[in-house]
């Protein structure tokens, strides 16, 4: 019992952190005067005053947490800090239901990029930046920024870095000390982001959009402040501007960073993860331009070429921006997209999904397992990228897929049990548990999630928890060895 008060001390900790980013909306709340300001100065306040009774009335349980604490203080804070997202999204917006708001917020945190919210176009601009820096915040993971601070309060944090951190190798560090490689993360997912900013706004969105939509892509949560998403500019430098920096943030942030220091392109042709990435990624993007031009939806083949590869690049790397209405093409083409945003986000990298690494592994396994067949006796260790995958790594793999495929299963048949049709439930929870955002018919581009039920909302937004804790995380509490001693 005295570990889990140790979890809320230090979930009232973080809260206490989380409440500094009220200051950017209030800023924005203040430079657009959008009325907004004292709603989120309570929003800020309500939220410091909770968190530091949080730490008040648990102070003297204050300690290193083991892994199992560190496993519920993630799954606190991914479920906590939505909640106190809200407050200013029900201060603000008329007739927004606790259920939508929390689904909006979940979706913003975890990157999902789902939506229940329609006028976008004419939210206070303190709203959209809010909305947008949650896609940020969530990226590379409130968790793991937390990391770089709460050491400095007294909590360890490898713990957390552990439980939060996505892909299956998760013990490879750049620096030798955990609190220092969470902070060069973010140092470099800083800096590519002001470098988004300026390239969209130099490709011609406004102070606001560019930074709202910088935001969203790199946190690859595909928010937008417009309807219409990414359409509204109907911009083919916008649209490319933003292929480059989704690619980016599809890649390992750990790639970046080595690069960076090394001041070598070079290490970008060692990840064999972002090479995969790279090259399942163009070459969908041709082959989709290819089939809707022979389809006949687009006579023309670059125009094909421009909404296949923006449309495509934003699903495969889940992020979820749209400038078409993609639900319109042949069917084909929207499940391929779909099918791409299970696989293609690196690990360590700000996308969701089963992760490529996890499927060169599954490829390379398969083809073992054929080896196998023909010699019995054979020893064939796995490498990718030169270093051997230790068989450990190779069954947490196959129980992960196992485990994702099972609740992609589950979770559908239970919204097709709602009363939704088929196409609609499985995109929608295949977009949820990817935090990809957009689906297929109901949940398409053209619309959003407002549509469902409060019992679907809820579903959808389990998935979306699900997926950005890579279900290991979000499971593991309910198996009757985690509460034993």
């Amino acid at each position: 019992m005295q570990r889990i008060f140790t979890v809320f001390n230090a979930l009232g900790l973080m809260l206490v952190v989380f409440s500094v980013a009220y200051l950017l909306p209030i800023l924005a709340a203040y430079a657009y005067a959008d009325g907004t300001v004292l709603d989120f100065v309570l929003a800020m306040m309500w939220t410091l005053c909770a968190g530091v009774l949080m730490w008040l009335l648990t102070r003297r349980y204050k300690g290193e947490l083991s892994i199992r604490h560190g496993y519920l203080l993630v799954i606190g804070m991914w479920t906590a800090m939505p909640a106190v997202a809200t407050l200013p999204l029900l201060m603000v917006l008329d007739n927004l239901s606790f259920t939508d708001a929390y689904f909006e917020t979940m979706s913003g945190i975890t990157t999902t990029g789902a939506t229940v919210l329609t006028g976008l176009d004419n939210l206070p601009p303190a709203i959209n930046i809010w909305r947008h820096e949650l896609n940020w915040l969530g990226g590379m993971g409130i968790i793991v920024l937390a990391v770089a601070v709460l050491p400095l309060l007294g909590v360890g944090g490898r713990q957390l870095y552990k439980a939060e951190t996505p892909g299956p190798m998760k013990d490879s560090a750049l620096t030798p000390r955990i609190t220092e490689t969470a902070r060069n993360l973010w140092l470099v997912y800083f800096g590519i982001t002001v470098a988004c900013i300026l390239s969209l706004k130099v490709a011609g969105m406004n102070w606001l959009d560019a930074i709202c939509h910088a935001f969203a892509a790199m946190g690859l949560g595909g928010f937008s402040t417009h309807d219409a998403s990414v359409g509204f500019f109907n911009s083919p430098a916008i649209e490319s501007v933003l292929i480059v920096f989704m690619l980016l943030a599809a890649m390992n942030f750990a790639t970046h960073f080595l690069a960076w220091r090394e001041k070598s392109l070079k290490v970008y042709l060692q990840d064999t993860e972002a090479i995969a990435t790279l090259t399942l990624i163009l070459a969908s993007c041709v082959g989709i331009a290819v089939f809707l031009w022979w389809k006949g939806t687009y006579t023309d083949f670059w125009t094909a070429l421009r909404h296949a590869s923006f449309n495509l690049v934003s699903l495969a790397t889940d992020c979820g921006f749209a400038s078409v209405d993609f639900n319109q093409w042949p069917i084909f083409a929207p499940m391929w997209m779909l099918f791409l945003s299970c696989v293609c986000a690196s690990s360590g990298s700000t996308g969701g999904g089963i992760k490529m690494i996890r499927t060169l592994i599954l490829f390379k396994q398969a083809g073992r397992e054929f080896i196998k067949l023909l010699h019995p006796a054979a020893v064939n260790p796995m490498k990718i990228g030169g270093h051997v995958v230790p068989n450990n790594i190779v069954f947490s793999v196959l129980g992960f897929i196992f485990l994702y495929f099972m609740t992609v299963a589950t979770l559908t048949f239970t919204l097709t049990a709602s009363g939704m049709d088929f196409i609609s439930a499985f995109s929608a929870i295949i977009a949820c548990i990817n935090n990809a955002g957009p689906g297929l018919g109901q949940v398409g581009p053209a619309g959003n999630y407002s549509g469902l039920t409060d019992f679907e909302t809820w579903i959808c937004t389990l998935a979306m928890l699900a997926g950005r804790l890579e279900i290991f995380t979000l499971l593991i509490i309910f198996t009757p060895q985690f509460w034993r001693r």
